[in-house]
């Protein structure tokens, strides 16, 4: 097997090389070609041609003017008459081939484009401007793929319904666990709802006073609980068993980002208030905590012995923070007690901690219900310093979920029908 690795690798290392030694021939012939009295255009012409193919290529269908332009300047049996007069300008082609790039471009090769107008000489020039046209092909390409993405979009959404449908019917059992999943979302909002519409003075709520609840919440609610999965104890929901190890990823990602923002939060309380306004010092000690917690996801990681080194490096950068711009140094006995409080960390049941963690959660629930709006929802206080990489997990979530809904809503909402017709 190593051998037939050593060998493919070899091949088209081999290719590479072959494809060079072709495109190193054909400009060094250019260049001769261009340097005999009178200079030679066969190749030249060629070149131009291409350029010319590649360049109608991008045009839409409704770009008659500029395709009658690029046809009737790039002419190559014209070109071909002036070069056999010697009449042939190719400095003069150029500059046009250069103009019409500049106009069919992606906003981000202006600069490149720009840059061409300064080489001189034709060889380089026209070497230049084959290596922008393939930047502009991959462009052509990737708006290509946008362009028909819905549509590849619905099609993957209706295949991945119709295998599970046939699994079904096999299998009629395979939504139990999909039941169950969205049973217990039910149940947890209804216990949440009613206790928030109990009077202060513990009576019973009138029926009216619990807010109803909706096939959407609770699917919501049902994605925000599989962040907080026992993957090792509990059996995954069938319909997003697929996506297991993504939404495992997240939660892992998320359970980091609390401990991060966590022990930001009690370093910028306990320390100095002053101190999170420096943004630089603020960005380092964020840096430095989330390198130290890079390998959170390991078994053999240890979150206590992290911690423990974390409370000392942070209070050492507290403290030279602060002999240089606090009003006053740091303390000894803000230093045991902010020790503490990162140190404590380590346990789930941490009240800050569980703060974090609820903020997060809260936060991509707003999300998740604002249907994938732009810009964001405003980041809950204390998650400030983390917002940038919590808006990026949000991002992964929210477009997983949107995902999952489009394929298996159906099933959802009729399970739900019934669920909460029941409450």
């Amino acid at each position: 097997m190593a051998c037939h690795w050593i060998h493919i690798g070899y091949k088209v290392s081999l290719e590479k090389r072959v494809k060079e030694i072709v495109h190193k021939a054909f400009w060094d012939c250019l260049s001769v070609q261009l340097s005999e009295e009178p200079p030679t255009y066969d190749h030249a012409i060629k070149l131009v041609g291409e350029i010319k193919e590649t360049l109608l290529s991008f045009l839409l269908p409704g770009h008659t003017r500029l395709r009658n332009q690029i046809t009737e300047v790039l002419d190559l049996e014209l070109i071909k008459q002036e070069a056999e007069n010697g009449a042939l300008d190719i400095s003069k082609l150029a500059e046009f081939i250069i103009g019409m790039m500049g106009i069919l471009c992606a906003p981000a090769r202006d600069e490149e484009v720009k840059k061409l107008k300064g080489i001189k000489e034709i060889v380089p020039l026209f070497r230049a401007i084959f290596s922008v046209l393939d930047l502009m092909k991959v462009d052509m390409a990737n708006f290509a793929i946008s362009s028909i993405r819905p549509h590849l979009m619905q099609q993957s959404v209706e295949y991945e319904r119709r295998k599970f449908q046939e699994v079904l019917e096999k299998q009629p059992n395979s939504l139990d666990f999909v039941t169950q999943w969205l049973e217990e979302a039910t149940n947890d909002l209804l216990t949440q709802k009613y206790k928030h519409a109990l009077p202060a003075g513990g009576g019973a709520a009138g029926s009216g006073d619990a807010p109803l609840l909706t096939p959407v919440s609770v699917q919501n609610y049902a994605y925000l609980k599989l962040l907080k999965w026992d993957h090792f104890q509990r059996p995954f929901p069938e319909t997003v068993l697929m996506d297991q190890s993504r939404f495992q990823e997240l939660q892992l990602q998320l359970e980091q980002l609390a401990v991060l923002g966590a022990v930001l939060l009690v370093t910028f309380s306990t320390a100095a208030p002053g101190i999170s306004g420096h943004a630089d010092f603020a960005e380092k000690l964020k840096m430095m905590v989330k390198t130290l917690l890079t390998d959170m996801h390991l078994p053999s990681f240890h979150l206590e012995d992290a911690l423990a080194s974390i409370g000392e490096k942070v209070c050492l950068e507290v403290s030279s923070c602060l002999s240089l711009c606090g009003p006053s140094p740091f303390s000894v006995a803000k230093e045991t007690v902010l020790k503490g409080q990162i140190q404590a960390l380590a346990s789930p049941d941490d009240p800050i901690r569980r703060i974090m963690e609820s903020r997060i959660l809260t936060f991509l629930e707003t999300y998740l219900a604002s249907g994938h709006q732009k810009p964001l929802p405003t980041v809950p206080g204390g998650l400030g310093p983390i917002q940038k990489e919590l808006e990026e997990v949000a991002v992964k979530f929210v477009r997983l979920v949107n995902y999952n809904k489009m394929v298996f809503c159906p099933y959802y909402d009729a399970i739900l029908s019934k669920l909460l017709v029941r409450s």
